[in-house]
């Protein structure tokens, strides 16, 4: 049995590490690409379909070297939050995207001022037809934005402002130090990433003294956390304000390829059908001896039936799973696990989370976790390496159509998840095993449904509060603690006020709300499970069609053409969400004797 790498491999992108001199060239090669692209934009005059196409030819090169370093400098960063070399190519990476961002701004300005005619004459061109949609998307785009020279100054000054806060975030977690004694009397120092493994123990011992020293370090960092938020939410406010948006969530939706009309249907069968999942928490509750369950005993296992899973021993499970739906997707992440394309290792400096990013012009990916060996690390694996597939069916396509947005990533992401623990529950070897598989698929309902949901109210709500002026750092716990309150229908002990201080995903400047996509896709994905159980092995072709299509389609056109629903209309999300009444019926049943 041949062992799989739980470090990845970095060298195979780019030998060196920080001090890569691949890597330097890469920069190098991307920032000639530009200027290239700058020359031909001053000297477009007539808006010919070849000098079109050689400004779009270079635009996609330039798009995939620069997809790659973001996610090579993103990488070592992760896996060494000290690494200050690699802070500084981030700096790097992140000048060279302000001067590509400048330069498209001018180019989609181009497409903007090309006559309609003109345009859909120009659309029939084997090359450009090719990708009309994303095109046409930046087109329109161009028409909701400010003149090109103030969004390219935007862009700048982005650089050390907006991104820069983002980016401070990094410099906040590694100074996040925890401290635990072990039942041996030994005491450790742990990263964030390995501290939150604690969080989820079967111990609630050992679960309350984490959570209780994960608030303490994360309450002694609000100062700074407080100061990097208002200011990320300052910058991107004055920014809409500047362009006449008045809607915060203008941007992500657009972002998303999705429509205010679909996000309304979808939160609406969700704070309806949410309910369903009361019987659940409260019989939890009771099997934990408690009037209702604190934030750390949400997502803690039930019983004796978790135990510690070895690293190998899970790929091979996952492996196994793939396998029983689509023998390509097993052989792909068997690749993924042999190659050492995972970043696995529980060890100190680690970036907390897990991440797929992918590195196009390699034709690879890489996916960071901490590995400790419990049913919600396996999910993470299986959940990252949905995400990896969704990347390699669409290698062979052009760079823009690549583009796909992040509730359509989650998507592949959730549905690799459903494939991995409904395959699981129907070969437990027991009631224990089944029961804990059970309970592990529950724990995703009451994360999209009420975690997410909270993360969003909680982000609406400080947006709105953030246009009057800086929120305070008490301000900012009590929006969170009464968005999980709600979120959770009350059904909470201890809340989690300090959880907006810790998530990395309020502080990401390339993806604004970054929440409500992971909804949207766990609930489309079980509309694609339910089609795949329904038509078999023959589903795995469509549902290659389907993610090669994310990225040249909005998400309610993807639906209509290879679903036949309409998003926009409740039906669709009624269905999904009802598909958890039956999960939670039976682990009414299989607890009743407990």
């Amino acid at each position: 049995m041949n062992s799989y790498p739980i470090r990845w491999d970095m060298d195979a992108i780019y030998p060196g590490g920080s001090a890569s001199e691949a890597f330097a060239q890469e920069l190098a090669g991307m920032e000639s690409g530009i200027a290239r692209l700058n020359e031909l934009l001053k000297k477009e005059e007539g808006h010919h379909v070849q000098s079109i196409k050689e400004m779009t030819s270079i635009a996609q090169d330039v798009l995939l070297s620069l997809r790659q370093s973001d996610s090579f400098v993103g990488c070592l960063i992760a896996q060494n939050v000290r690494d200050q070399a690699a802070v500084g190519l981030n700096d790097r990476v992140k000048t060279i995207s302000a001067k590509y961002a400048a330069a498209m701004t001018r180019y989609d300005n181009v497409l903007r001022g090309i006559p309609d005619a003109e345009w859909m004459a120009m659309l029939q061109d084997e090359t450009l037809g090719a990708i009309a949609f994303n095109l046409s998307e930046r087109r329109e785009k161009a028409k909701l934005k400010m003149a090109p020279e103030l969004e390219a100054l935007a862009g700048d000054l982005a650089i050390d402002g907006y991104h820069g806060w983002g980016d401070n975030y990094n410099v906040i977690v590694s100074r996040a130090q925890f401290h635990v004694e072990e039942a041996s009397g030994e005491k450790k120092v742990l990263s964030a990433g390995q501290m939150s493994n604690r969080l989820s123990s079967s111990d609630r011992v050992v679960r309350q003294e984490a959570f209780a020293e994960w608030e303490r370090v994360w309450s002694s960092l609000t100062d700074l956390s407080s100061d990097t938020l208002n200011r990320i939410a300052g910058f991107r406010l004055k920014l809409y304000e500047n362009r006449g948006w008045d809607d915060v969530l203008q941007e992500p939706l657009a972002i998303n390829r999705m429509s205010a009309a679909t996000l309304d249907a979808m939160w609406g069968a969700i704070e309806e059908g949410k309910k369903a999942l009361i019987p659940y928490l409260e019989r939890k509750a009771k099997l934990f001896g408690l009037e209702k369950l604190d934030w750390h005993d949400v997502e803690a296992p039930i019983g004796s039936s978790a135990r510690t899973v070895p690293y190998e021993e899970g790929a091979r499970f996952i492996i196994e799973q793939f396998r029983a739906f689509d023998p390509a997707l097993a052989e792909f992440s068997e690749k993924a696990f042999a190659d050492g394309w995972i970043e696995a290792e529980d060890r100190a400096d680690k970036r907390p989370g897990g991440f797929c990013t992918s590195f196009p012009k390699s034709g690879q990916t890489r996916i960071f976790m901490t590995y400790s060996g419990t049913a919600s690390n396996i999910s993470t694996l299986a959940h990252e390496l949905g995400h990896a597939y969704h990347q390699h069916v669409m290698n062979d396509l052009p760079a823009m159509s690549q583009e796909y947005a992040m509730n359509v990533a989650e998507t592949a992401s959730t549905f690799a998840e459903m494939i991995v623990s409904d395959r699981a529950m129907k070969a437990a070897a027991d009631d224990e095993e089944k029961l804990g598989l059970l309970e592990d698929k529950i724990q995703r309902a009451v994360a999209f449904f009420m975690n997410i949901r909270a993360r969003f109210l909680f982000e609406t709500r400080f947006y709105e509060r953030r246009k009057q002026g800086l929120v305070t750092a008490e301000e900012l716990n009590k929006l969170m603690e009464e968005a999980q309150r709600e979120a959770y229908m009350d059904m909470l002990g201890d809340a989690h006020p300090q959880f907006w201080t810790s998530k990395l995903h309020f502080y990401l400047t390339d993806v604004p709300f970054y929440n409500f996509p992971y909804t949207f896709g766990y609930l489309f994905s079980s509309g694609l499970y339910a089609r795949a159980i329904e038509e078999g092995p023959e589903f795995a072709e469509k549902y290659v069609a389907l993610l090669k299509d994310t990225g040249r389609l909005t998400v309610e056109q993807l639906a209509q053409k290879h679903l036949g629903v309409n998003l926009e209309e409740q039906s669709f999300w009624k269905d999904a969400v009802a598909l958890t009444e039956d999960d939670v019926r039976l682990f009414l049943e299989m607890t009743e004797e407990k």
